[in-house]
């Protein structure tokens, strides 16, 4: 089945008369689509400027007497306030399931991880596979913050053969990924927590697609919950944050390197390039100490310890 675009670009007071007309038309509803504005890193986003709604017309028999039918009724609503004609563009139909699934490719990290979309098989049995089923949730391990963080882990691992290898926390968990991928390398149990009750399930929903249980615990909060003791425990030696430079800067000051039990490490990604001293002074500020460092395009990501306590 082919389709006929419908689409309009109009101000904010014209948009909801202009998507009234178009899904009397549209038997598959009506989008719209603004643009964007940030004030910050940390800013959630302010809609700003014109809006194009957008409707879809099935191409049958009917096609052209819709069409002349829907032009009218933008007719009259013209003779109330001026509308811009609209604009159609061809539209083929197609599996947009399958079409979605082809920009998900197997990445390499490291020596021995392999990120496996879910409907993959492995092309490298050798290595450990973290199988991950993109949702909305952050961290499907395209993009360099996760791939940089991974890398780390696997170095931890390799560099910390004497280290209690228990647990460990895993702050903003969004999809899991990390958490998957430390108790496959060997962490016993893993701790993740998250502020977004969606990533909390894509994270369970991954994490069982991994053969992972119970050695996965799961909830939804940040670092005060985890301090205030609501889950197993308080403090690991190994955390994990891939979140944003500026909320891990104000993480810190909420007790992240508490987390860190002494003698352990924390990874932190996420981070761009020129924010990178920032974060450092707030780790340090907090008595952790520059451990390793990884950098992809603009992105950095980089470890830091908490000393042993003086005997």
């Amino acid at each position: 089945m082919n389709w006929l675009e419908v689409s309009l670009t109009v101000d904010g007071e014209l948009a909801e008369s202009v998507a009234d007309v178009l899904a009397r038309f549209a038997p598959n509803g009506v989008m719209t689509e603004q643009g964007v504005r940030f004030i910050n890193d940390e800013d959630e986003g302010t809609a700003t400027g014109p809006i194009t709604v957008r409707a879809y017309l099935e191409v049958n028999d009917q096609l052209e007497e819709t069409r002349q039918k829907l032009e009218e009724s933008l007719y009259f609503l013209g003779m109330i306030q001026p509308v811009p004609a609209p604009a159609y563009k061809q539209i083929a139909d197609q599996n947009w399931m399958e079409a979605w699934k082809q920009h998900y490719k197997p990445i390499l990290i490291g020596k021995r991880l392999l990120i496996l979309p879910a409907w993959l098989e492995s092309p490298q049995p050798e290595r450990i596979p973290i199988r991950i089923n993109p949702g909305m949730a952050f961290g499907t391990g395209t993009h360099p913050t996760t791939q940089l963080c991974l890398e780390l882990l696997e170095t931890w691992f390799d560099q910390s053969s004497s280290v209690n290898r228990q647990t460990a926390i895993d702050v903003g968990c969004g999809s899991g990924i990390l958490s998957i991928a430390a108790l496959k390398l060997g962490v016993e149990k893993v701790l993740g927590v998250d502020i977004d009750a969606e990533s909390v399930t894509n994270s369970r929903e991954n994490a069982d697609m991994n053969g992972i249980g119970n050695e996965l615990i799961l909830g939804q909060g940040s670092v005060a919950e985890v301090l205030a003791g609501q889950f197993p425990f308080q403090s690991a030696p190994l955390v994990l944050a891939n979140i944003l430079a500026p909320i891990i800067i104000r993480l810190f000051d909420a007790g992240l390197a508490e987390l860190v039990e002494p003698g352990g490490t924390i990874i932190l990604s996420g981070i761009l390039a020129e924010q990178e001293q920032n974060v450092v002074a707030a780790g340090q500020a907090h008595g952790l100490t520059l451990g390793g460092r990884r950098q992809i395009g603009d992105w950095v990501a980089f470890s830091m310890e908490r000393p042993k306590l003086s005997r």
